[in-house]
């Protein structure tokens, strides 16, 4: 039933899982943003971890929390999943450290042990070390915006949609970058795709 005084729907039918709602209810209950951050912040530092080191990471999503806070009125409601929203806000921190972000690719792309992504490995072999080594050298040299599509789809696990709200630019805009990015790695990679798993339809 829609509330007559708000025009929105009443909180009985609204579902308490859902992002959206979250955010909004935090308007009055602030401390209810604590939710979100229990919601997503360990797999957004896994995720700026990644690309920036531990040292960063940290600092990172503490700073992406706290703008998503003050900026939590301005949510569209329309969407129930509040990680583009998120990501698209920790992409703009990301790049201003991107200096450090290419140094960390470079690095990798010398020992081709990736620490972050493999915590508990008593080692990797040879192939996964080349692979992961390419991937690196080949992420250091691609383009600032080309690689940050990328990332999101093949590191965050996220739709071309999510990806075009998340960075505020067409889907069109995605696909393109996506294309030259994944040229570029499968070139690095002999053939593979890191994104493979989360390809889409050119149309869809």
């Amino acid at each position: 039933m829609i509330d007559e005084a708000t025009g929105r729907l009443a909180d009985s039918e609204l579902d308490p899982e859902l992002d959206s709602e979250l955010i909004r209810r935090s308007e009055q209950v602030p401390e209810l943003f604590a939710e979100l951050f229990d919601r997503h912040a360990a797999a957004l530092r896994r995720y700026v971890a990644r690309r920036l080191g531990d040292s960063l990471a940290d600092d990172v999503v503490s700073d992406t929390f706290l703008t998503a806070f003050r900026r939590r009125r301005h949510y569209d409601a329309a969407h129930p999943d509040a990680r583009p929203w998120l990501y698209g806000i920790a992409a703009r921190l990301i790049q201003r450290h991107r200096r450090v972000e290419v140094r960390l690719y470079r690095a990798l792309a010398r020992t081709g042990v990736d620490e972050i992504a493999e915590p508990y490995a008593d080692r990797v072999d040879d192939r996964v070390a080349a692979e992961q080594a390419g991937l690196a050298a080949a992420l250091a040299a691609l383009p600032a915006a080309d690689r940050e599509v990328l990332l999101l789809v093949a590191w965050a696990g996220m739709s071309y949609d999510d990806v075009a709200r998340a960075l505020d630019i067409p889907i069109g805009t995605v696909r393109s970058r996506l294309h030259r990015a994944r040229a570029r790695t499968r070139r690095a990679l002999g053939g593979s795709d890191p994104t493979t798993a989360r390809e889409e339809p050119i149309d869809g």
